[in-house]
């Protein structure tokens, strides 16, 4: 079942349809007057829905409500939607992206405003990257959800947030069989000298940006 199918048929089979539309609209960030103007509706008419002033909607305006969700998520970058489809515990991922060809590592920090903090050789290309929540990664993920980090192809950049003591997420990368292309800690509180010593060890560079996730996403999701 695909996203769009997962939302329409949890407005039908909701016992409040009203409160499952704006619910499914907020989960994506979308504003009511955005919605009606993709829909080609007034605005109150979608206040009317969502406060149940109105019928229930049919399947027609279900249709129509899920089609521009898609459209405007699209609009806004798909970061919403990368995550609903990549299978990663969605409280734990924050973006995740398959490239359609190989981009160099190099590129993506300097993107990011990147520093290298340990030896490991950084001249080499990776295939997409995947950014999550270090302390819900670290705390929630089982074994088989960490491969699930890797897309369709482990020479990607993993992105970490919340990194405190700044040595569980390269223990983590340490032991799993799996390896990634480079690992980037996003306004990491600091870097323990472990997690370089595991990075020049497994030859897997190590990163440090300051960026704003969001600012990192933007940048780095649609690479020419």
């Amino acid at each position: 079942m695909n996203i769009e199918e997962k939302i329409a048929g949890e407005i039908v089979l909701s016992t409040n349809p009203n409160q499952t539309l704006k619910k499914w609209r907020e989960e994506f960030n979308i504003t009511k007057s955005e919605l009606a103007k993709e829909m080609g509706v007034s605005l109150s008419m979608i206040s009317d829905y969502e406060k149940g002033r109105r019928q229930s909607p049919g399947i027609g305006t279900i249709k129509k409500f899920v089609d521009a969700m898609m459209v405007i998520e699209n609009r806004h970058g798909g970061t919403i939607l990368r995550r609903y489809k990549s299978g990663v515990p969605y409280d734990a991922v924050i973006d995740i992206k398959d490239y359609d060809r190989d981009v160099n590592l190099k590129t993506i920090i300097s993107k990011i405003e990147g520093k290298q903090v340990s030896n490991a050789n950084a001249d080499r290309y990776v295939r997409g990257f995947t950014i999550v929540n270090g302390v819900k990664a670290i705390l929630t993920f089982s074994y088989s959800e960490y491969s699930i980090l890797y897309g369709w192809s482990n020479e990607r950049v993993i992105f970490f947030t919340e990194v405190k003591m700044g040595r569980s997420p390269m223990i983590a990368i340490r032991v799993h069989p799996l390896k990634p292309a480079a690992v980037v800690y996003v306004n990491a509180d600091r870097v323990d000298d472990l997690a370089i010593k595991i990075s020049d060890v497994e030859n897997i560079p190590l990163i440090t940006t300051e960026m704003d996730v969001a600012e990192i996403s933007r940048k780095i999701s649609f690479i020419k």
